[in-house]
């Protein structure tokens, strides 16, 4: 049978493989295996291709944004909002710090944090607000920004949204952001990898100290911090990517608006609901999520994965029905938007080198499999 994956990363491999054995020759030829020019460079090319003044490659996505949160003074104690609809990871860069996550519901449309359900859930113990750039589109973070109390700010997880911008603005312009390089996403390494990009030069400085055990210069440690550092291997990878995403990008686009014709049918049967993107939004489609109707959503799911199809579903459990958070003392029925996107949403094979044949027979499946 042939299959249909969620993600391609053989094809996306192929496009660079010469690049990149070329690019671990000079890492392996020079042993600069930690750091070294490789990662300034990839650091200089990211924040220029991100609009920000500041780029700090780190380990993975998810030190990003713990780093991230330190860097604006989130502590013990403190209160971080964000939004119940996202992987856990989000939830979890808060607790490592031993801050507490607030968390509030999504857009019924969009699935991204609800703005004014952010800012209700803002307390005087509230040191931050993420929102969550989901699927690759931007929440209003500049909204968040303009509305938050002076105590409070904003540090965007924009793991899924590597090329995406909302009114023309990209993630951690005039604020700060982190993103994972995990080898799924549109800019994906051949491992972890992170990055928090800003345009605050005091607050990377911070992080670049954090992220080497608190290191300003060699056996100079002026505060606490721990290892989270990019390798130089990993930089190679995600330079040759890099100079194709927006490339890359602009395929993912094309395929997704392929899907909603496609998808037209069933959507205006109420078989399914297609994904919606906000006003103002360039999109870059990470995932491409729909939600099924009266199906059940699981058995769908099955049904295509028999077919040789990757369907997957991000995310099943919204992050106040983990077991890891019950002790947040939730129920289900408090994100009601969350909770019928985490039963209806599943995500459809989407790459830069999806065909339409491959579209098409995904749709034909699911239309099948709907039935």
């Amino acid at each position: 049978m042939n299959q249909i994956p969620l993600v391609d990363l053989k094809a996306a491999h192929a496009e660079v493989a010469d690049e990149i054995r070329a690019g671990f020759d000079r890492v392996l030829a020079g042993t600069a295996f930690i750091g070294g020019e490789e990662v300034r460079a990839f650091e200089r090319e990211y924040a220029a291709f991100a609009g920000t003044g500041h780029c700090v490659g780190v380990a993975n996505g998810t030190d990003a944004l713990e780093l991230a949160l330190r860097a604006v003074g989130v502590g013990v104690g403190d209160e971080v909002v964000l939004p119940a609809n996202t992987f856990i990871a989000t939830a979890g860069a808060v607790a490592r710090i031993g801050a507490r996550p607030v968390l509030v519901d999504c857009d019924p449309d969009t699935l991204l944090i609800d703005t004014q359900a952010a800012l209700d859930a803002v307390g005087k113990a509230t040191r931050a607000v993420v929102p969550v750039h989901l699927y690759g589109q931007c929440a209003d973070a500049a909204g968040l920004a303009a509305a938050l109390p002076a105590h409070a700010r904003v540090v965007e997880d924009a793991a899924q949204s590597q090329g995406a911008t909302r009114a023309g603005r990209s993630p951690g312009s005039g604020q700060i952001a982190a993103t994972s390089f995990y080898p799924g996403k549109n800019l994906g390494a051949y491992g972890d990898a992170g990055a928090v990009v800003t345009d605050d030069e005091e607050a990377a400085e911070l992080v670049r100290a954090l992220a080497n055990h608190g290191g300003t210069a060699k056996y100079r440690h002026d505060v606490a911090g721990f290892n989270s550092r990019l390798d130089g291997l990993q930089a190679v990878v995600l330079r040759a990517k890099l100079a194709r995403l927006a490339e890359g990008n602009a395929a993912r686009r094309a395929a997704a608006a392929r899907y909603d014709e496609l998808l037209a049918g069933l959507a205006a049967a109420g078989r399914l609901t297609l994904p919606a993107t906000a006003e103002g939004n360039v999109h870059v489609w990470h995932l491409y999520v729909v939600r099924v109707g009266a199906a059940d959503r699981d058995a769908v799911v099955g049904k295509l994965n028999a077919e040789g199809i990757g369907a997957g579903v991000h995310y099943p459990a919204p992050v106040h029905l983990t077991g890891a958070f019950a002790h947040l003392g939730h129920g289900r029925g408090d994100f009601p938007h969350a909770e019928l996107a985490a039963d209806r949403m599943l995500s459809l094979p989407l790459f830069p080198q999806i065909t339409p044949a491959q579209q098409q027979r995904v749709v034909e499946a699911l239309t099948d499999a709907l039935r």
